[in-house]
């Protein structure tokens, strides 16, 4: 008897190699929260194994031993290859035996998706991959990382760098935010919330890496723009000024806005628009709404505006968004109508 029920598309493979002296809590991010993303009928997106040079015992940098089910060979097969970070004293030795390199570059080469967590940048690094390339790694090794690797556009400031096939995120708990935005941005805003959610992490960290560099305590009398951030949150839809901020906050703009940065790393206007972007792309995947209001709502205010940001942050239009997280059988009229007000917008 013939079976007329679609065929459920095989997990997503992700290999996670394991080095000498492999950061514990790096190591476990990617099983962690990649084993919570999972369809409707709860099956799971993705497949997360680990393996390590000749499947040999590794050391961890907690004091435990990883004994692994894969040698390197994973990586051939592997869909998305993760690297986590590796303790500080190995970054001093040479990084790569000639295997790892071999198999990284041929994963590469193939096609495969290259992340790392941390301090794992540096392996990505040694091995060329890189090169000429924007990436972050931990704030704390980015003078070493520099000295090392000249060649590639470090940034520490920020939680992590899409670079397309190839990713970085910042130290430890930034490879919480680069996994949960590489399920946002395979399925969408609601499988990875579900994922936020199941694991007990924000969705979305507000700012970059900058705000948790060492620097001098804030004394307890200073007033923090926590409140207004919130206040701001239940009210994107509205054309709010930096000046309406700082009021809500009883603070003077330069006040406001030197606080509001140490506290998130970014300023008020890229917080709105982090903010404002996120919101429509979760309107445009759960909701049928015309773009026009979706724009409206999300405090864009106009389509074309709500079009070049999503151009400028993921690259596509609204429509294109909608159908490739929805995955509706036939266009609604809705959709029909914003693929035509896109076309007429475009040819102009």
């Amino acid at each position: 008897m013939r079976n007329n029920r679609a065929m459920t598309p095989r997990p997503h493979r992700i290999a996670v190699l394991a080095l000498d002296q492999v950061v514990g809590l790096d190591l476990g991010t990617p099983s962690q929260i990649f084993s919570t993303a999972r369809n409707a009928d709860n099956e799971h997106f993705y497949t997360v194994e680990v393996c390590t040079p000749g499947a040999r015992p590794t050391r961890s940098s907690a004091g435990f031993r990883i004994v692994p089910d894969h040698g390197l060979e994973l990586l051939d097969r592997a869909d998305t290859v993760i690297v986590p970070g590796i303790h500080g004293a190995s970054l001093d030795r040479e990084l790569l035996e000639p295997a790892v390199h071999a198999a990284l570059t041929s994963a590469y080469e193939r096609g495969a998706r290259i992340m790392s967590i941390c301090t794992g940048a540096f392996v990505l690094a040694a091995a060329g991959l890189l090169d000429g390339r924007p990436a972050t790694t931990h704030w704390a090794y980015a003078d070493r990382f520099r000295r090392r690797y000249p060649d590639v556009r470090l940034d520490p400031g920020v939680l992590f760098v899409d670079d397309g096939n190839v990713l970085t995120s910042a130290g430890v708990a930034a490879g919480i935010d680069l996994c949960l935005h590489v399920i946002r941005t395979d399925h969408g805003s609601a499988v990875a919330n579900r994922s936020a959610r199941r694991c007990v992490v924000p969705p979305w960290r507000d700012g970059g890496q900058a705000q948790y560099i060492e620097r001098p305590v804030p004394r307890p009398t200073d007033a923090s723009t926590a409140a207004t951030r919130q206040w701001a949150q239940h009210r994107l839809h509205e054309p709010l000024t930096l000046r309406q901020l700082a009021g809500h906050a009883s603070m003077s703009v330069r006040t406001f806005t030197r606080r509001f940065r140490a506290e998130t790393g970014v300023s008020p206007a890229r917080w709105l628009l982090q903010h404002r972007t996120d919101h429509a792309r979760q309107l445009l995947e759960t909701t049928d709404l015309p773009v026009d209001q979706v724009a409206q709502r999300s405090g864009f205010g106009t389509p074309a505006a709500l079009r070049q940001q999503l151009h400028q942050s993921i690259g596509v239009s609204p429509t294109a968004y909608r159908r490739t997280f929805r995955h509706p059988s036939t266009p609604s009229p809705v959709d029909r109508a914003d693929t035509e007000k896109e076309w007429l917008s475009e040819a102009e």
